[in-house]
């Protein structure tokens, strides 16, 4: 099945898992992806990564003889970029950073790369896929003098590493893995044989010569990163940065971090001088939220150590004669589907003939269960026609049978939410009696979503609390 191109030989790739085959197959038999196998041309010897020197370094030893001394981290003066790489950027390391075309990553890169040189030393910036000048356009724009900032506009990785080796940088960026090659390989740039190797060599750079190793990926209509998975495993630390294109803030997310947690999130508007810090994220989601609007609500989301109160948005309309659609941003569309099915069966709100749409503001994206409650209260306030009182946040888990299920972190959410002036909280019952400090603030204890839904429309506090006394902070 393979054919000869050239001297070499091809092989067919998944550029979802990396699985290869001497032959074609509609479907990978690994990750069971249709479509996904490219053909590619076969290494050759000549292509592989070459082994790194022998030395006490690559011998073994005891895990006890090894140094457990901390390394100093190079902080970045951004500090959300900071907060997502866990602390500052360890020397060594590999970070790939990823998004959709024209959301920021090369001007994050860019902001990142000249704060830099000022904490860390001088930074190698190599431009694949742009001109020296454009570069320097884009830094005129940003403000940003490049003192102790190289630039280098090559595609081939081998001269972008001989380079560095001159140049000795103390970080080094390539701008992008797609667009750089290695001689050795016949395949073109981007193809999965290039992509792959051209990480590896980075790799085995960054660990020799201990020098921070920033690679952007792009991030194909699926939302993962253009070429194999294995491309993910080999780096230490893997970036998101998500939005809408046409939208001013931007969420950096960590799903990979080895020096680090994968919770923490970072906040950022993009501006004419380019990426700018959201220190504050609540105030800046619910800056324009409209008040006394029925499908409207404030839940509190925890993001790593940070909690954030976003603004849950959703509309009820009759579907006619057509079948009701379900529409969400920033939310899990299944998870949507339990909801109503729940506040269906339990609370009576029943949305079968109606277009329901949910939408999370700011660009934001929620996985966390803990939204749950504010997602279905605002169903049934756009339902009912009733607004949720504007002075109340909404706090809880939801399981099938109705009930409200505890979450973590509630203390810190409540005491953001008192903060920000907010004066009423709905919290699951039970949740409650575990908190060590009340908030200033009034709590609603609610052990159902009916009961949580008549609390929320009503705008009423007096629900008894635990033993009969009153429900308040």
């Amino acid at each position: 099945m393979s054919r000869g191109r050239g001297k070499g030989r091809t092989i067919w790739v998944c550029q979802q898992c990396g699985f290869e085959s001497p032959g074609y197959y509609g479907r990978c038999p690994s990750c069971d992806s249709w479509g996904s196998l490219v053909e590619t041309a076969a290494p050759g010897r000549a292509s592989s990564t070459p082994r790194p020197a022998s030395g006490a370094a690559t011998r073994p030893r005891l895990l006890a003889e090894v140094s457990s001394a901390a390394e100093s981290r190079h902080q970045v003066s951004i500090g959300e970029l900071n907060r997502v790489l866990g602390g500052g950027l360890v020397p060594g390391s590999l970070v790939l950073l990823g998004g959709d075309p024209g959301i920021g990553k090369s001007t994050l890169l860019l902001q990142a790369a000249d704060a830099l040189t000022t904490s860390a030393g001088s930074v190698l910036y190599v431009a694949a896929e742009e001109s020296a000048e454009q570069v320097k356009l884009r830094a005129d724009r940003l403000g940003i003098a490049g003192r102790g900032l190289y630039i280098l506009p090559e595609t081939c990785l081998d001269e972008a590493l001989e380079a560095a080796e001159q140049v000795r940088p103390a970080v080094l960026v390539v701008d992008s893995i797609q667009t750089v090659y290695v001689e050795a390989l016949e395949s073109s740039p981007g193809s999965v044989s290039q992509v792959r190797e051209c990480t590896s060599r980075l790799m085995q750079y960054a660990k020799r010569a201990r020098v921070p190793v920033f690679i952007v990926g792009h991030v194909t209509k699926e939302g993962i990163i253009a070429g194999p998975r294995v491309v993910e495993h080999m780096v230490d630390a893997v970036l998101y940065l998500e939005g809408e294109r046409f939208q001013q803030y931007r969420i950096l997310r960590a799903v990979k971090n080895r020096f680090g947690s994968t919770d923490e999130v970072g906040v950022f508007e993009m501006v004419e001088a380019g990426m700018r810090e959201i220190l504050n994220p609540s105030e800046a989601f619910l800056g324009e939220r409209a008040q006394n609007t029925p499908g409207s609500a404030v839940v509190v989301t925890l993001e790593g150590t940070r909690p954030i109160l976003i603004e849950v948005q959703a509309l009820t309309s009759p579907a006619g004669f057509s079948m009701p659609r379900r529409t969400v941003t920033g939310f899990d569309v299944n998870r949507l589907q339990m909801l109503l099915a729940v506040l269906a069966k339990r609370a009576g709100v029943r949305l079968g003939d109606h277009d329901v749409f949910v939408n999370i503001t700011g660009g934001l994206r929620i996985a966390e269960p803990a939204v749950d409650l504010g997602v279905a209260v605002a169903i049934a306030s756009s339902a009912r026609e009733v607004p949720v009182d504007p002075q109340t946040v909404l706090i809880g888990e939801v399981g099938l049978s109705g009930e409200l299920r505890s979450v973590s972190g509630l203390e810190r959410r409540l005491q953001e939410a008192a903060r920000l002036g907010f004066r009423r909280a709905v919290v699951p019952q039970r949740r409650v009696n575990g908190l060590s400090a009340q908030p200033q603030m009034e709590l609603v204890w609610a052990r159902t979503i009916a009961e949580a839904i008549e609390q929320s429309l009503s705008g009423q506090a007096s629900t008894p609390g635990p033993g009969g006394g009153p429900a308040r902070g």
